[in-house]
């Protein structure tokens, strides 16, 4: 029975070819995904690693906050010849090195004022004198280090990108306004092939100290031991002589710490991506079971022969399952090596989207060989089992019949599984969108809620498919004619098979408009939240909207004439109870350009704060039992520890939790510039005589011209915008259930594919009562369209109501709910271009068979 399955797969080549590429796509995801975050894993485990390779300790300042704006704490300048004179020690070397934060952040432009970089990666200062050679990571390609107040080294990649060469004028800025400097080499970070669109400019450590507002301190200073000594001897030794803000780590305990970060985040990503392959997986898997049923089904007598011939039962079922094990671990293997190719596709649309990712050589662990091979292989038998045991059970009488059909399935005679299910998924849904759970809960009872109803659905299809193609058809049977109305019939025909191969496209297009409705409802009410909370003619931010920038570009618009108000936002990290929170800076005008929801019984609002007062969110109140006129302490990147009092309480309106602009704490922003080194803005609003007119935006953008790569807007523009952010995400989800969406077509493909050769004879006997081989390719593609048309009119709507419940169930987030009908009418006219495109070879297969073969045909 063995050969005979395996002969009997190699027979049916386009079948089984047809059957694997659901498969192929899925595995292909999980093993793209695990060698796309595993590339970019060992390229920054490379850069840290490679940071300290000739270090035997480094000493930095204690991180007290993850995330600083103003980057790691420092450690005085003062401290290096102390460290010298320690024991064991060879070379100590101070730098200015950060890889982590926006601390260290110097743009570089170009003579057109344009920055090197994609805009959303960082763009790295570092400060390294020429003795330091053995600590930088960088190596020399071409050039020299910078020795001047005007000279910087800059990296390959942004050289390559720029054109730039040695001895070019490049301009670049940091704390202050741009300067003007020469390029005097050229470096690469270790053996990173790309870092992700991120730029680096090494300055001598003066320079770089004045650049970023660091006289007299140093991020890291760089430790070599003496022959004999080891790491931890020498940090032993070192420990003694730091002051308490201060530590020290041996080089690998440093890289160690400093991937800590990276490492959380590149896991983030990866099972993001992997829950969409399991999307995809999951369509496959319907794809896989719905074509094997169908070949099983048309393998009939083939298997009742074998019966008769003395096959047993179960030598039937272990043939079956032998195809399936076979198919599935092809198609695994060839989704494992395709998914090499969609990790490059995957890093090439991240890079269109500006979300590059430093890569150094694509990686194949064996992690990722064994889960794709386990799950290729494992969604096959579990698609394989059902088809196999309905193949068992082929009486040997079912030879001699003509037109012999598969035995209904089990699940079809168990008629209390269709109520139930959908009984469950009703409750399931009802209780996740109420909103009785807490956020976590819901979703979850949501998402649970969802698995349930497409099972309810697969149930019960084939009820629904009848009604459905009849009205989606009826275009079909107008331009079509008597093609048209074959084509209803066929759709008709068979509605379990028909419901299974729309169910594929069905679940894509459900959670495609599920996306797309829960984008629009945000968008739209991010943009009515940020109306609420700003009240400017114009506004100033970073490039991409949510990093800091220079404070001094905020006073630079102060004093355009005519402002009659400027108000800039200060922004950093905290600790407070430990947990870090936001804090922002603000100054006495931040009443009239800001809005600020305060609780019943508060009065201080950020404008009006004295002392040490400060405004606080309720939930974090709550939280940590405070009130108003109660203490607390927060403690800031550098160590500083600052003691607040509760001067009011705001709560974010429901509407406004989805854009809370205002941080967990406001203080008065000469407190936060006393507390916080180098205090950098977040907004600066501007309220100008005559409000925003072409005029006054020339006269404010002139005033930031020692401050490229800022963006001033007027408030409604900057809302647009910003709510706009939320695009670059949802393309992001199409782009990745775009994949769904592809495996459901090849569902399409085999389904229609497999159709025409079930229906060889009625095709044959069509051509011979006169069908023209144009309303044969006319009539398939008819059908196809057809099926792609249940899959939206059933997706679609279901979308919909999902969203609709998520939205319920987020609304004290501030996510409301609107129906993105443009994009609607858009998923149905992708859903009859799928039919299209799905029925182009299965029409052309139909249109080419001889008439008297076909006929012949058994």
């Amino acid at each position: 029975m063995r050969r005979v399955a395996l002969k009997g797969l190699a027979f049916r080549k386009v079948r089984a070819l047809l059957t694997a590429l659901a498969v192929v796509l899925g595995v292909a995801m999980v093993s793209g995904t695990y060698v796309l975050t595993d590339s970019i894993e060992r390229a920054f485990n490379g850069i840290f690693t490679g940071s300290y390779d000739d270090t035997s300790a480094v000493i930095s300042g204690k991180q007290v906050v993850e995330y600083s704006t103003t980057g790691k704490a420092t450690v005085p300048e003062s401290l290096l010849q102390t460290v010298r004179g320690a024991e064991g020690v060879a070379q100590a070397e101070g730098a200015i090195f950060d890889l982590q934060s926006e601390g260290n952040t110097v743009k570089l432009y170009n003579d057109k004022g344009e920055a090197a970089g994609n805009g959303q990666a960082p763009s790295f200062g570092f400060g390294f004198d020429g003795d330091a050679d053995r600590f930088n990571p960088l190596q020399l390609v071409d050039g020299k280090w910078a020795a001047g107040a005007s000279q910087v080294v800059i990296d390959q990649a942004t050289a390559e990108d720029q054109g730039w060469a040695i001895g070019d004028r490049i301009r670049a800025a940091a704390e202050g306004p741009a300067r003007s400097f020469t390029v005097t080499g050229i470096a690469r970070l270790g053996d990173v092939q790309s870092l992700g669109g991120a730029t680096l400019a090494v300055f001598d450590v003066p320079t770089a100290q004045q650049l970023l507002d660091k006289e007299g301190q140093l991020d890291t200073i760089f430790v070599a031991s003496k022959e004999g000594v080891t790491p931890r001897q020498l940090t032993a030794n070192i420990a003694p002589l730091l002051p308490a803000s201060a530590q020290v780590r041996t080089g690998d305990q440093q890289a160690s710490a400093d991937s800590t970060g990276i490492s959380e985040g590149v896991d983030f990503m990866r099972y993001f991506l992997l829950a969409f392959a399991a999307i995809a997986l999951g369509v496959g898997s319907f794809v896989i079971y719905n074509t094997l049923t169908i070949t099983l089904a048309q393998r009939v007598r083939e298997f009742a022969t074998l019966r008769t011939l003395g096959a047993s039962r179960r030598q039937i079922m272990r043939s079956v399952l032998l195809e399936g094990f076979v198919l599935g671990l092809l198609a695994s293997l060839l989704g494992l090596f395709a998914g090499v190719g969609l990790a490059k596709g995957l890093s090439a649309i991240f890079d269109a989207m500006d979300l590059s990712m430093p890569q150094g050589g694509l990686v194949l662990a064996t992690r990722t060989t064994v889960v794709s091979l386990v799950l290729g292989v494992g969604i096959t038998m579990l698609a394989t089992i059902i088809p196999a045991r309905r193949a068992m059970s082929i009486p040997p009488i079912a030879a001699v019949r003509e037109g012999a059909t598969l035995p209904p399935g089990r699940l079809t005679r168990h008629r209390w599984l269709q109520p139930v299910t959908a009984a469950v998924a009703v409750v399931l849904l009802v209780v996740g969108g109420t909103g009785i759970l807490d956020t976590g809960a819901s979703l979850l009872a949501t998402a649970f809620g969802c698995v349930f109803f497409f099972v309810s659905f697969w149930l019960v299809s084939s009820r629904l498919v009848v009604p459905i193609a009849s009205a989606v058809g009826r275009p079909s049977e107008r331009l079509a004619g008597s093609a048209g109305r074959l084509a209803v019939r066929n759709s008709q025909r068979n509605p379990v098979r028909t419901a299974r191969t729309a169910a594929a496209l069905m679940i894509g297009l459900a959670l495609v408009t599920l996306v797309a409705t829960l984008g629009a409802g945000m968008r739209g009410t991010a943009k009515d939240s940020l109306d609420d909370i700003v009240d400017a003619d114009y506004v100033l931010t970073s490039e991409n909207g949510y990093s800091t920038f220079p404070a001094a570009a905020g006073d630079a618009l102060a004093a355009v004439d005519g402002v009659q108000v400027a108000s800039s936002v200060r922004s950093d990290n905290a600790v407070a109870f430990g947990e870090e929170i936001g804090v922002m800076g603000m100054d006495a005008s931040a009443d009239k350009t800001f809005n600020v929801f305060l609780v019943k019984g508060s009065t201080q609002t950020p404008g009006t704060l004295t002392g040490d007062q400060a405004v606080v969110r309720e939930s974090f109140a709550k939280k940590h039992h405070l009130a108003i006129g109660d203490r607390f302490r927060i403690t800031t990147a550098a160590g500083t520890p600052v003691d607040l009092t509760v001067g009011s309480l705001q709560a974010p309106r429901s509407i406004d939790k989805l854009e809370p602009l205002l941080a967990v704490v406001a203080i008065r922003q000469a407190k936060f510039d006393q507390a916080f080194p180098r205090p950098r803005n977040l907004f600066s609003f501007v309220d100008i005589d005559g409000g925003a007119t072409p005029q006054n935006t020339a006269a404010l953008q002139s005033a930031l011209k020692g401050f490229p790569e800022l963006a001033l807007d007027t408030e409604a523009g900057w809302v647009d915008v910003r709510a706009g952010g939320l695009d670059i995400v949802l393309n992001l989800f199409y782009v990745l259930l775009a994949l769904s969406v592809l495996v459901s077509l090849f569902g399409m493909v085999n389904t229609l594919v497999l159709s025409v050769f079930e229906r060889t004879r009625e095709l044959g006997m069509l051509r011979a009562v006169g069908m023209t081989r144009r309303q044969v390719r006319r009539m398939v593609r008819q059908e196809s369209v057809i099926t792609a048309l249940i899959g939206a009119a059933v997706g679609l709507p279901l979308g919909l109501f999902l969203a609709a419940l998520i939205s319920n169930a987020l609304s004290d987030e501030g996510i409301g709910f609107a129906v993105p009908w443009v994009q609607l009418i858009a998923f149905t006219i992708v859903a009859v271009v799928a039919g299209v495109l799905a029925a182009i070879v299965p029409a052309r297969r139909a249109a080419k068979l001889n008439v008297l073969r076909a006929l012949q045909y058994e």
